[in-house]
């Protein structure tokens, strides 16, 4: 890392580098900018929808749009999963030379490297493991505080996903499109850092320091980093038949993100227009922002206390590839079958309408910050179910089985669909 950008300050503000010059005018723009924004949105599960960013409340043009400083969005930036694995042989390797396990009073504790959501390292100190995960992406929604939550949800869930609820750390990873005016950059830029900023505070973490670059394209990402005894995680290598798969957020946020960037774009708009209103396709759009900058520390949680046995995060490969992925890594015998596909309302019906786009009934649909795919005993998922619900006013679903196989996923050919939520309430957005 070039060097340790301390971000943000109590208030929020990028902090001042002595060897950066920033004119008072700029950060006066910026923390109107901030508390502007920061004033728009309604917190809990029961969420208001959240008054959509305006670009002119910021002295922005009103057609200025996130989305149009990259030409990938959000995890479709992910490179194909079978180039990836190839790509990766060679760090394999070297990483295959590495014993296993290291051991402390006589006790294996696992290393775990390369295709995981998480790194597992045993330290040289007392039995404690470093976890540590990374990832970054590119702008899939116009409001650049939510823009920042989501980030930084993303990069949690991967330690979340070992049943980790702990991040003891986090680095902000961050680039500056070179397409943006200095208006444009003084606006967005701290709005995107407030949101990541804030996202961290809620999962009990902080951010200190990063790294920030100028690029074509803007990105934002981070490092979460933990320490952790070896009952604070979750090895995702259990699976058993008969458990079965529980998810913990709803599919389709990038049909939904699609879809409302659709509504700029006539000729897109006209294939979808028959099956679904403008205002279907805003709250879609609504409803993929709160799931996306949801935490999964909740689930992660009651992983332990349901006796999970492995679970993954659903992301950019899509439900399918992920299952895959987490059956590849079992030690038992064993293959997932997929029933049911919880769909953000509506959003089946325009990934039908858009035919082999999405692939999102095949599961190849990509997702960002999705929810957790989790192999529980049968006798528990229910009632884990039942917990998460409670816990957070959001549903979690039963949505397939483990069978006797060869460490295979796959979804059935007619899976049931199941509309998210399946009952719309006025002026709530689940």
């Amino acid at each position: 890392m070039a060097y340790n950008q301390q971000y943000v300050l109590a208030g929020g503000q990028p902090m001042q580098q002595p060897h950066q010059v920033v004119q008072q005018t700029a950060q006066a723009d910026a923390l109107q900018a901030a508390t502007l924004e920061i004033g728009g949105g309604v917190g809990g599960a029961a969420l208001a929808i959240r008054r959509p960013f305006d670009p002119t409340a910021h002295d922005l043009d009103a057609n200025f749009r996130l989305t149009r400083f990259a030409d990938l969005k959000g995890r479709g930036c992910k490179v194909p999963q079978e180039i990836l694995l190839k790509l990766l042989e060679g760090l394999q390797e070297d990483a295959n030379h590495e014993a296993e396990h290291a051991h402390f009073m006589h006790m294996a504790i696992p290393r775990i490297g390369i295709g995981m959501d998480s790194s597992i390292t045993p330290l040289r100190h007392g039995g404690l493991s470093l976890v540590q995960t990374t990832d970054f992406f590119y702008p899939l929604v116009e409001d650049p505080y939510m823009q920042g939550k989501i980030a930084c949800s993303n990069v949690l869930s991967d330690l979340y996903a070992m049943g980790v609820t702990e991040c003891d750390n986090m680095l902000m990873l961050l680039a500056v499109s070179t397409k943006m005016t200095e208006k444009e950059r003084d606006v967005v830029i701290p709005l995107m850092m407030r949101g990541f900023k804030d996202c961290a505070l809620e999962a009990g973490s902080t951010v200190t320091g990063g790294q920030t670059v100028m690029n074509p394209w803007c990105t934002i990402g981070g490092v979460a980093t933990t320490v952790c005894q070896p009952n604070e995680f979750i090895i995702p290598d259990s699976a058993v038949v008969g458990d079965v798969l529980v998810l913990t957020k709803p599919l389709g946020t990038q049909v939904a993100v699609n879809a409302h960037q659709w509504l700029d774009q006539p000729e897109r708009w006209n294939r979808i227009k028959l099956v679904v209103s403008e205002e279907d396709v805003r709250k879609a759009y609504q409803r993929a922002m709160d799931s996306m900058s949801r935490l999964n520390r909740t689930g992660a949680r009651l992983m332990h206390k349901y006796n999970a046995h492995g679970a993954t995060d659903v992301t950019g490969f899509g439900l399918l590839g992920h299952a895959q992925n987490l059956a590849r890594n079992q030690k038992n015998e064993v293959s997932f079958v997929i029933h049911n596909l919880p769909v953000v309302a509506k959003m089946a019906a325009v990934a039908k309408a858009c035919g082999n786009m999405f692939q999102l009934l095949q599961g190849h649909s990509a997702e960002t910050s999705g929810g957790l795919l989790i192999c529980l005993p049968r006798e528990q998922a229910a009632a884990y179910c039942k917990d998460i619900e409670k816990q957070e006013g959001y549903q979690a679903w039963i949505i397939g089985i483990v069978e006797k196989g060869n460490r295979t996923a796959r979804i059935i050919d007619k899976p049931r669909v199941i509309e998210v939520p399946a009952k719309e309430k006025e002026g709530e957005l689940w």
